[in-house]
């Protein structure tokens, strides 16, 4: 092999190694940039590893606090929350119209209704009362007027001649968002204790209570609440922690110690607009029966194959479930001391609602119905199921 052949070799191995050389140096860098890379994104996934799981804690937390209302409970000040709303409520007195005119006495708080101010109190608290006067919160007194009221809510809205810088309007919010064992505040001055607030719970939802001046019909949907309300607290506020309104104290129900109820802001805020542009409400669905809630010893003398419902005991003539031919008791018997009649169509349903007992009835109809609807009451007839449309009317006035 000649000295240029070898020569031509080695520089041709050389060239290799370099080569070699070159692409191993190359895969060397690659290869730490790829190493690099990968341990950014590991602690990117890290990263992101935790504040998923934070996030996840946040939502955790939050369904906590809405789950329990005792968390929001702890963390609420009564102290700034009276603050915020005592100068939104008054008390409303005035002379009553028996022999001496003795003072009456109840609660009242400002809302807002377009442009104008307006009281809100108890229609018992105004009714049969002249000379109406409302005390604001600075202790000034201003006579005051009816604008509107509904027996059969016992609701009443006044206007007075105060000035406007006196009027602080109370929000308000639908009561349906309302659970039992929610906390709520209530504002008013029982026997005259001017600024008196009382504490407790949603003791339970859907009640009914009647009165004198409702001719018999009862006042649906109320709140039964512990906190205690006594006579003077009558058409005050009942407050969520937030501090908005959410129903009517009313102390119509004597004895109830221990026991308070209110009127729901839902029915509150329905009939306002009535009330203030019409001075009245005339909305009140009305099916034309009288019924009794149906217990066990009922169902048995009966001879009902269910225990809950509401037993029609009289179809008012020429009303709606007359018109539906919905029937009444037919034969009357004694049960448990009480003369009821039997034989007649049993409610347990309006629309698919449940019915147990006259609670339901008028909570469903006050927060689904109106006059001139058809609803589908469920019967039982003589051991049947049946399902009788009905149009509903306007009831009478008290």
């Amino acid at each position: 092999m000649s000295q240029e052949t070898v020569e031509a070799y080695s520089r041709q191995w050389i060239a290799v190694f370099v080569i070699a050389g070159l692409v191993t140096a190359g895969l060397i860098v690659s290869f730490l940039l790829l190493y690099s890379e990968l341990v950014q994104l590991n602690e990117r996934f890290e990263n992101l590893e935790l504040a998923v799981k934070q996030l996840s804690d946040d939502v955790n937390r939050i369904k906590s606090i809405q789950a329990s209302p005792s968390i929001v409970y702890l963390n609420t000040s009564f102290t700034n929350l009276y603050e915020k709303t005592i100068r939104g409520i008054v008390m409303v007195t005035g002379l009553t119209q028996s022999l001496g005119g003795d003072m009456g006495l109840g609660s009242g708080f400002v809302v807002k209704y377009r442009s104008s101010y307006y009281i809100l109190t108890n229609y018992h608290v105004v009714r049969n009362v002249n000379n109406l006067t409302v005390t604001f919160f600075n202790g000034e007194s201003y006579p005051a007027k009816i604008v509107g009221t509904d027996p059969y809510s016992d609701l009443a809205v006044l206007n007075s001649t105060a000035p406007s810088e006196l009027y602080y309007p109370l929000n308000m919010t639908f009561s349906s968002t309302l659970r039992v064992g929610d906390i709520v505040i209530a504002i008013g001055n029982p026997f005259g204790l001017t600024g008196t607030m009382t504490t407790g719970v949603v003791s339970q939802l859907g009640r009914t209570i009647t009165s004198e001046f409702t001719g018999g019909y009862a006042i649906a949907n109320i709140i039964q609440t512990s906190a205690p309300i006594n006579p003077g607290n009558s058409g005050g506020p009942l407050l969520n922690v937030k501090g908005e309104v959410v129903g009517m104290n009313t102390a119509i129900v004597r004895d109830s110690q221990g026991v308070g109820f209110a009127i729901p802001s839902n029915t509150i805020l329905r009939e306002l607009p009535f009330l203030v542009e019409t001075g009245g409400y005339d909305m009140h669905p009305w099916l034309g029966l009288k019924g009794i809630n149906v217990n066990y010893y009922i169902a048995k003398a009966a001879g009902l194959n269910v225990t809950y419902g509401w037993l029609i005991q009289e179809v008012i003539p020429g009303g709606p479930s007359d018109k539906a031919g919905l029937k009444g008791g037919s034969k009357t018997m004694t049960v448990l001391g009480t003369e009821i009649k039997v034989g007649g169509d049993l409610i347990i349903s309006i629309d698919e609602h449940p019915v147990k007992d006259s609670d339901d009835i008028a909570r469903v109809l006050a927060e689904y119905a109106y006059p001139g609807k058809t609803v589908n009451l469920t019967i039982i007839r003589e051991g049947r199921k049946l399902v009788i449309p009905v149009i509903l009317g306007k009831r009478p006035p008290p």
